[in-house]
């Protein structure tokens, strides 16, 4: 009866962790059918490009060029957070080298390192009074060709606060783009609804004016996705255009890969659970929606499933699967571990793909939670050598 009553619960926890991505994965399938287009006016809004950097000496003559060749001047920000190496100096040689590349430009250079945050709430206060779009971007993304008027088009929308591109990533494991594929899907889906709470700082523009330094938390990472959130919560929406493209490259190893996916993690969580007072609000209307869905993806189903899987481990150890259903448990128990383990590895077999990104993006969540919960905090810039040295080859 003790073994009935533990599958029971192990039932219980791993329906309230899995269904949620099951319901909002059919929800955005069917919200994407109402996709917003981008707009074929354009704004004539002036962009100014806000680069954030530490340690790209590699690549940061590669990343000016790129800007430099989209078909619409900017005006350019580049805040350097103590870099160590002569980033600081390959940049100021270029500038003065292509004067012309842009309308104007502007290097800051921070005194101590305090983390991408903290460097762009600088920045926003340093571009208090500029207007038009503000366009941040890292430096090692490729923006695509005429990405710049594709963004201008999109703030000819009145409603359209933030805007962000999606990757094309390179050196992507098979998981990777799984993953990727499933998160690009419910983003934009997302976008079409109402807004998305998550965008990618590679390529994300917002209106100016439409994020303050004071709605960004130095302390945390997901500086990106915080400012999507602060331009719906101001009334403007976010989104995830899937036409507006950016390439990057994955790092090189699956640590390097895990580390970059718990670091977001961690941001994401703690981005989440600073607005769960907006999770329930009326005065956000269907944004609050999304908001509490993915607080519970992100933070009520990685527990969730880790409870289900105490109990699962405590029930084999403990009581042989003697009746239908702890032999039916027993099986889905196996196929999830296989899962697990062959996406861990990437791996699959087929039938696996799937669960396996779902289980192991639940790891990194249960990681992240417990960094945080212990009062380790990933905020501070990582550099991914093997990323740098791979795009300063190309």
């Amino acid at each position: 009866m003790a073994g009935e009553w533990l599958a029971y619960g192990e039932i219980a926890l791993a329906t309230a962790g899995l269904a949620p991505f099951a319901i909002h994965r059919l929800s955005c399938s069917s919200w994407m059918k109402q996709q917003l287009e981008c707009p074929e006016t354009d704004s004539n809004l002036e962009i100014t490009v806000l680069l954030p950097v530490w340690n790209e000496g590699l690549i940061i003559e590669k990343k000016l060029a790129n800007l430099s060749k989209q078909n619409i001047k900017s005006r350019i920000l580049v805040i350097d957070s103590a870099s160590t190496d002569d980033t600081v100096k390959k940049t100021k040689t270029w500038l003065e080298d292509y004067p012309d590349a842009f309308i104007d430009s502007k290097v800051i250079v921070m005194q101590k390192r305090l983390g991408k945050t903290a460097a762009v709430k600088l920045a926003l206060d340093e571009l208090e009074s500029h207007s038009g779009i503000i366009l941040m971007t890292d430096a090692d993304a490729t923006i695509m060709e005429n990405g710049f008027a594709r963004v201008r088009r999109w703030f000819s929308n009145s409603t359209v606060g933030a805007v962000g591109g999606t990757p094309k990533r390179q050196g992507e494991m098979s998981q990777e783009i799984a993953h990727r594929d499933m998160y690009t899907m419910i983003r934009t889906g997302e976008s079409s609804y109402d807004s998305t709470p998550f965008l990618e700082g590679s390529l994300i523009a917002w209106r100016a004016g439409a994020v303050k330094s004071s709605d960004l938390y130095a302390g945390a990472n997901a500086d990106d996705s915080q400012i999507a959130t602060a331009v719906r919560l101001r009334g403007l929406r976010s989104i995830q255009d899937p036409s507006l493209y950016f390439k990057d490259q994955m790092p090189t190893t699956r640590k390097g890969q895990r580390r970059q996916k718990v670091r977001r993690a961690q941001g994401l969580v703690r981005l989440l659970s600073r607005n769960r007072k907006n999770w329930f609000s009326v005065r956000h209307g269907r944004f609050s929606k999304i908001l509490r869905r993915n607080a519970w993806m992100h933070i009520g189903s990685p527990l969730a499933i880790t409870g289900a899987a105490m109990l699962a481990v405590l029930r084999n150890i403990t009581y042989f699967p003697d009746t239908n259903l702890m032999a039916v448990l027993s099986s889905i128990e196996i196929y999830c571990l296989i899962s697990w383990i062959l996406a861990r590895t990437n791996r699959e077999i087929f039938g696996t793909k799937t669960a396996g990104t779902i289980l192991v993006g639940l790891e990194n969540l249960v990681t992240a939670i417990i960094f945080s919960a212990r009062g380790k905090s990933l905020h501070m810039w990582e550099q991914h050598t093997d990323v740098r040295s791979v795009l300063s080859k190309e």
